[in-house]
């Protein structure tokens, strides 16, 4: 990642947004294809992915800022956990416990 004469740094101008998505799209597909296979890495925000993904994972994280790559792990830990809810067939999904009314003092 470097900069150009305006002081704008190159990963933020457009082909570098273009590299780093296409990294990280990469990077997703790679998990999900994968996702049968024990995960043995750990990125950040507790994403766990198997190791025939490492390759892309480097890209990934070098074609990106790092607050992006937080960022879109994030994103893609949450959509994982809401697929997992919706999901029908996982013994997982079912009503949530909410706190009663009784447990809150006033």
């Amino acid at each position: 990642m470097g900069s150009n004469q305006g002081g704008v740094m190159a990963d933020v101008l457009s082909k570098g947004r273009d590299n780093c998505y296409k990294a990280r799209d990469a990077f997703y597909a790679c998990v999900e294809k994968e996702a049968d296979k024990q995960p043995t890495e750990i990125a950040t925000a507790g994403l766990l992915f198997p190791s025939q993904c490492k390759q892309s994972r480097a890209l990934y994280v070098s074609s990106c800022r790092a607050s992006w790559v937080r960022h879109f792990d994030r994103q893609f830990c949450a959509k994982k956990r809401v697929q997992r809810l919706l999901d029908s067939d996982d013994s997982r999904r079912g009503p949530m416990t909410l706190p009663q009314p009784s447990t809150f003092k006033t």
